[in-house]
């Protein structure tokens, strides 16, 4: 686990030539076919030599749900556990992690009018009236929730104004659901401790920076050309859960002319760094997690803790 730009890829990757591990992807943009550059999707010749589970599995023009992940994430690790290998769950999508260990209360599908609507009011309002607005009918997850979260927002109000009910509530309704496995938490991210001078600081700083240079990466890489493939299509359009994942949303904006490159270049990096810092309000929210130390050998880290779980027998 962990926010995105970590590394936690290189480690996982490391970690399947260590161990019998076969990689569950995690990750609400890596399901989608076509999105490659701007969701950092390890490349054709990693995937041939190590396979990733969960990447590439839906259209752009579809949507995806933590209730169907988990589906699909269990299926998987039966498939994997059932030839005597370890799933190994890599990715940011923290809501993706909660509804798999914990297990997720069916929430009622939204009416496409009601969706429609509050896209809409989104739009005219901002996210942070919308938060303040969730915040007056559902308290807990307003303050769950950051300001800076339209999609979550939305989610919320669409789930409190179909059924009445706060989606705590639903949550609360998947605590009796069982995860019939035993789970190890590694965390690749910054110190847990918000504020914390030393090495944390720097290691947040470092995020930031590596963050930037990975965008730049990207469009080196040929992103624009990638959004423009996409809206090209026709079908596809910036509501839709692939196109507002971070980055597409604003290069397609950029493609429309609504802002130039130096700023789609600014809001995307911000963007970015803001997803960076809800991951890891979620993370430090996360119990029993085991946050490698920076610096040094990650994967001897990684090992060393995992063996010293196995002698006392919580691996």
């Amino acid at each position: 686990m962990g926010p995105t730009a970590a590394g936690k890829t290189a480690l996982a990757l490391d970690l399947v030539e260590r161990l019998p591990c076969e990689i569950i992807s995690v990750d609400s943009a890596l399901v989608y076919q076509g999105m490659d550059i701007g969701t950092a999707k390890p490349s054709p010749e990693i995937r041939a030599r190590v396979p990733h589970r969960l990447m590439d599995i839906l259209d752009p023009g579809e949507a995806y749900s933590a209730a169907r992940f988990r589906l699909d994430a269990l299926r998987a690790m039966e498939e994997i556990t059932g030839v005597g290998r370890v799933p190994l769950l890599v990715g940011g999508t923290m809501l993706y992690f909660r509804a798999l260990v914990r297990g997720l209360a069916p929430l009622p599908r939204a009416h496409p009018e009601l969706r429609r609507d509050l896209s809409r009011q989104l739009e005219r309002m901002g996210s942070a009236r919308m938060h303040r607005w969730l915040a007056v009918l559902d308290a807990a997850s307003a303050a769950r929730i950051h300001p800076n979260d339209p999609q979550r927002i939305q989610r919320a109000l669409e789930v409190y104004l179909t059924t009445g009910r706060a989606l705590g509530d639903h949550w609360a309704e998947a605590a009796a659901q069982h995860l019939p496995y035993r789970v190890v938490k590694l965390v690749k991210a910054p110190g847990p401790t918000v504020g914390q001078a030393g090495s944390s600081g720097r290691e947040r700083q470092a995020l930031r920076e590596r963050i930037a240079q990975r965008f730049d990466a990207m469009l080196a890489a040929g992103f624009e050309a990638e959004v423009a493939r996409l809206r090209a299509r026709g079908d596809l359009h910036p509501a839709l859960p692939s196109m507002r994942a971070v980055g597409y949303r604003q290069m397609w904006h950029y493609l429309d002319g609504d802002c130039d490159f130096a700023r789609m270049r600014e809001l995307a990096i911000t963007a970015t760094r803001q997803l960076a810092k809800r991951q890891m309000t979620w993370l430090r929210s996360e119990s029993d997690c085991i946050w490698l130390p920076q610096g040094g050998s990650l994967l001897d880290r990684a090992l060393e803790r995992l063996a010293n779980l196995a002698a006392i027998g919580e691996c």
